[in-house]
């Protein structure tokens, strides 16, 4: 019975350890690519960070369901010192002193062949570092990204248990669905107004591009929501029985629901 015991122990933190890969890598392929690309799926215009990012829900509403609010809050917790751990690394990189130029790799400066806005609002005429590039592009999405993400994926977790409560623990669908749409309508608002507000307000973006990138965002996650619904149900009832969990139970003693 100990061996059976330690073997589904041994499972339940592996399948966690999993879901929290798989979140933590989505949100940081989020900050890493962020916008540095734009591509048209049909009618939407997407940085090409945003195209993993709605697994961070799905995992978040997995560990949700198994785990418990206590481990879908730590994760959050931990992605979020990521978070900070990322725009601290690229804030050092971008404020400590360059080599010499004579040593300098030429591969570090691009030549511009006419002015460019970046999307902090700065316009550089000719020539622009590459850190300098990969900074502006990502540093402002990644202090966005922290906003919305702090109030978006703790949203998330507490509408999902606030209505598994008022539901009694039937109608899955609905708290995955509600829960997601309207996080993620918080997240790709914030996330969009923050990372490029400063380029709005210098007059390199306008109106119609900042409300066409915020529809693009909401439309592209607010699709895959509704769309998870089945691989929702299905991993929950399969893993549930891998966990070897009673319905209702948890895959911790204490989860803080």
């Amino acid at each position: 019975m100990e061996a059976i015991s330690g073997e589904i122990t041994e499972r339940r933190e592996r399948t966690f350890l999993v879901l929290a890969g798989i979140f933590l890598s989505a949100m940081t392929l989020l900050n890493v690519v962020g916008i540095t690309r734009f591509i048209q799926l049909g009618p939407l215009a997407l940085a090409v960070g945003v195209l993993p990012y709605p697994l961070t829900f799905l995992c978040t509403d997995l560990i949700s369901e198994l785990y418990g609010r206590g481990r879908a809050n730590f994760l959050v917790s931990v992605g979020l010192g990521i978070n900070l751990l990322i725009l601290g690394v690229l804030t050092l990189g971008a404020f400590a002193p360059p080599v010499p130029e004579a040593v300098m790799p030429p591969w570090q400066v691009l030549q511009l062949s006419e002015p460019v806005a970046l999307p902090n609002g700065t316009v550089v005429e000719s020539e622009v570092g590459l850190f300098q590039l990969i900074y502006a592009t990502t540093s402002g999405a990644v202090f966005a990204s922290m906003m919305a993400y702090v109030a978006a994926q703790y949203c998330d977790v507490q509408l999902f248990h606030f209505l598994k409560r008022v539901t009694r623990g039937k109608h899955l669908w609905l708290r995955n669905n509600f829960s997601t749409l309207l996080s993620q309508l918080v997240d790709s608002v914030m996330v969009i107004a923050v990372t490029f507000g400063a380029a709005f307000m210098a007059g390199s973006m306008t109106l119609s591009t900042l409300l066409t990138l915020v529809g693009s965002n909401y439309a592209f996650k607010a699709l895959c929501a509704l769309l998870d619904t089945i691989p929702l149900y299905l991993a929950v009832h399969w893993l549930r029985g891998y966990l070897a969990l009673a319905p209702g139970e948890y895959a911790v003693n204490h989860p803080s629901d």
